[in-house]
């Protein structure tokens, strides 16, 4: 028992003194050299309005993208349904679901996402208002995930994606894989988490090659209050992306008797985002499903606001 609690101590000092070294570092930031943004974007509205800090927690379906190891946390089948309302009328829109398969080990997860706009007006420089012509642009990803229990606290699980991106008549395809774990300490309910992100090989634009913007993420998670149907639970999460500087997430959600939700959060060193804050309901529909709805929203900076809405079905 001594030396379990003394290896707990252990990871909870590398955790709480990554961020402290790397910030100390302060490594050149290498904004817009690197691909497929949209891989960036976070997909549900619980984990955004909670600072984008979820890696620790992750426990529904959208754990195929926030951490795959979270999947072995569903009991039942779980679909959820995200759309967020992206700046410059951009609509990101993410589906995934998380399952297990009879007498088959682990869980399983399948996603896809895409990123939408409107025709956009092709313009030259000798017709700058406009050649009469439109293009496409958008991108997309189908995603397949498995997680399963290596001990009753420790988790681990992947996700590979096909990527697809399309700018008029030039398109890429590559894959990227995500890999997460979660350690679940037990004492206030209290979850480790990391995950490495939309790794993957270099991707050719034009015959001009570019890195995916692989991220690195280390978090922890607690319960620090629950008392009757009163419950409080917390997030830090520390980001390491590999095209920008760290940063640092911090959330928290409030929850009433499991059925309603107030969350709020903060990014720390973003680019542009910063509060964040949202809410969310869970309707029991039946004694085996149920249905929650969550809303969250942001604040861009000069951007503008950010609204996300979530829709999610367990049975």
């Amino acid at each position: 028992m001594k030396s379990k609690m003394i290896k707990m101590m252990a990871i909870v000092a590398v955790v709480a003194l990554l961020p402290a070294q790397s910030f100390a570092t302060e490594p050149f930031a290498k904004v817009g050299t690197y691909a497929l943004q949209f891989l960036k974007i976070g997909v549900s509205a619980r984990a955004s309005a909670m600072g984008n800090a979820f890696t620790a927690i992750a426990d529904d379906a959208t754990s195929t993208y926030w951490n795959p190891a979270g999947l072995v946390d569903l009991t039942r089948t779980n679909a959820s349904f995200n759309h967020t309302f992206w700046p410059a009328d951009i609509g990101v829109d993410y589906a995934a679901v998380g399952f297990t398969l009879p007498f088959v080990p682990g869980t399983f997860g399948a996603s896809a996402r895409a990123i939408t706009m409107d025709p956009q007006i092709e313009r030259t420089i000798f017709l700058p208002e406009g050649t009469g012509q439109t293009f496409d642009a958008g991108d997309m990803s189908f995603g397949l995930s498995y997680a399963k229990f290596f001990t009753d606290k420790f988790s681990s699980g992947g996700t590979v994606h096909f990527v697809h991106s399309g700018l008029a008549d030039k398109s890429v395809n590559t894959f990227a894989v995500d890999f997460g774990l979660i350690y679940r300490i037990g004492l206030w309910g209290m979850r480790l988490g990391m995950m490495i992100q939309s790794l993957g090989a270099k991707v050719d634009y034009d015959d001009r090659e570019s890195k995916m913007p692989t991220m690195f993420k280390v978090a922890m998670a607690a319960t620090p209050y629950q008392q009757g149907v009163n419950s409080l639970q917390s997030v830090f999460e520390f980001t390491h992306p590999s095209d920008n500087q760290e940063r640092i997430n911090v959330g928290g959600e409030y929850s009433f008797n499991q059925f309603f939700y107030l969350r709020g959060g903060f990014n720390f060193n973003a680019d542009s985002e910063g509060l964040t804050s949202g809410f969310g309901l869970r309707i029991d529909t039946s004694q085996t499903s149920d249905l929650i709805v969550d809303y969250a929203w942001s604040d861009l900076d000069f951007l503008g606001d950010v609204h996300r809405i979530s829709l999610g079905f367990t049975y």
